[in-house]
């Protein structure tokens, strides 16, 4: 999961992003992002309020298996966003099923793709398949 996730997940109780965490433990999702996104959320953590900061202490972050960012992939990747490069290798390098973002901005033109086989998703996008 990408750092837009996790903070919406935080930030809003009524949200996809939310029902994800809500859902996992019965669905059988493992929820898994990297140190790097960790870092970049607990960065924007304090613009969430008392119920954000809250959210994620009780609900996002204990359902969280968090990995090491992988730099190095062993194939090409060309894609613009640089800040977002680690956030892409890191989950083809760990087999997640799925990378989950909500940054439309950087990921605009992979939203609905995927990337070797990665496919990118919206956290609302993955739920209506499920």
């Amino acid at each position: 999961m990408d750092s837009s996730v996790l903070l919406a997940a935080a930030g809003s109780a009524s949200g996809a992003s939310r029902l994800l965490f809500n859902e996992a433990a019965v669905a059988g999702w493992s929820l898994v992002t990297s140190d790097y996104c960790l870092r970049e959320t607990e960065h924007n953590l304090p613009k969430l309020g008392v119920s954000g900061l809250r959210a994620w202490s009780t609900i996002v972050q204990p359902a969280l298996s968090i990995h090491g960012t992988h730099l190095v992939l062993d194939r090409p990747l060309a894609y613009r966003a640089v800040k977002d490069r680690p956030v892409v290798i890191s989950a083809l390098t760990l087999h997640a099923d799925f990378l989950l973002t909500l940054d439309r901005d950087d990921f605009h033109d992979l939203l609905g793709d995927s990337v070797y086989g990665l496919p990118i998703r919206t956290p609302g996008e993955f739920l209506r398949t499920r």
